[in-house]
């Protein structure tokens, strides 16, 4: 592997792969029927992400996991909730290993992202919605907060009264 700036590694990473893991859509509009009360949406947007080691080295899953849920603002009624898992196929070398968690959990999202907001857009369209184009997502935001709520966890879950 060629070494540059001072003998660190070269990062390299492709995309071998992109699919869509797992979606779902629900228009409960059309499955209610539609009432004749005004229809003011209020849409949220939870992002999650996982990655994983393959078998092949050097080769890594990654999966950002999108729920789009839909509701009016004037009476509390779902309009729609979709559900989408969008992942990649990542070969990475070069990368520290203390480095490689964040690196699959902000970089490689961030390649995918572009992809999944034009599956969403599709989807809702096609659902009979206007098309939704989500937020850029911020994945080192995304990343710290993970983080910062994991160690919150553990510090929670310490014993009480321990000595120090």
């Amino acid at each position: 592997m060629a070494e540059e700036n001072g003998g660190a590694p070269q990062v390299k990473m492709s995309v071998l792969a992109q699919h869509v893991r797992d979606m779902s859509f629900e228009n409960m509009v059309a499955q209610k029927g539609v009432t004749g009360t005004e229809v003011q949406p209020d849409i949220t947007v939870a992002v999650s992400l996982d990655a994983r080691k393959r078998a092949q080295d050097h080769q890594f899953d990654v999966v950002t996991k999108f729920k789009v849920t839909s509701k009016n603002k004037v009476n509390g009624d779902t309009l729609f909730l979709l559900e989408c898992d969008y992942g990649g196929i990542f070969h990475v070398e070069g990368v520290p290993e203390d480095q490689l968690h964040p690196f699959l959990l902000i970089e490689c999202p961030r390649l995918l992202f572009p992809f999944v907001r034009r599956i969403i857009s599709d989807v809702t369209r096609d659902g009979g919605f206007p098309p939704l184009n989500i937020d850029t997502v911020d994945f080192l935001a995304l990343y710290r907060t993970e983080l910062a709520r994991r160690a919150q966890a553990q510090a929670a879950a310490a014993p009480q009264g321990a000595p120090n």
